[in-house]
């Protein structure tokens, strides 16, 4: 088991089959899904079946989890979740960052604080050399996360959208932050 990540208000730690519900809850929600299928509702039986094990996977190349349960450290309410994974299974030198949290969690600074303190990890801890982020562009809010994490803006994409959703048409960015760069203001 990894030890948890705390920051100033977060505990980040693994995430465990307890959280079943808590991942059901926040899948369930058209808001946080917005950007993510449209807002579709959750499948109960999916979460359990199919997320909470693609989020319980510890990464080979990392020795850690590819991604946290994020936890208010004073009330120790479920936030959300964070991402930290590799691209590839067997290379912590690129990882993707990512993070999920519920509507009360929103404009706090607390996707920031997270993003940071796994940013942080990753080059500290764990051999990242590459951290990158993606997102709708259309979702001012995470790039604005991104952008406070230290991740630059590199490039707009269009990638294949299964179902097209509201604001798919404007494209996707991908943002990143190499090490060297972090070393320098980090």
């Amino acid at each position: 088991m990894y030890a948890p990540l705390e920051t100033a208000r977060l505990t980040l730690r693994p995430v465990a089959e307890s959280d079943a519900d808590s991942l059901f809850a926040l899948d369930n929600d058209p808001a946080v899904m917005r950007f993510i299928n449209g807002g579709l509702p959750a499948d109960r039986d999916t979460v359990r079946t199919r997320t909470l094990p693609r989020l319980r996977h510890v990464c080979p190349a990392l020795g850690a989890p590819g991604y946290w349960a994020a936890e208010e450290t004073a009330t120790g309410t479920f936030l959300g979740w964070f991402e930290l994974r590799p691209l590839d299974e067997h290379s912590p030198a690129v990882v993707e960052l990512g993070y999920r949290l519920n509507r009360a969690a929103w404009g706090r600074g607390y996707a920031t604080e997270g993003a940071r303190a796994l940013v942080r990890l990753g080059f500290t801890r764990l051999g990242v050399e590459r951290v990158t982020a993606n997102t709708m562009a259309v979702n001012t809010r995470s790039r604005r996360v991104m952008e406070k994490a230290g991740l630059s803006f590199l490039r707009s994409f269009h990638g294949h959208w299964p179902e097209a959703i509201a604001g798919s048409e404007q494209g996707e960015v991908e943002y990143e932050l190499l090490r060297h760069d972090w070393d320098r203001t980090g």
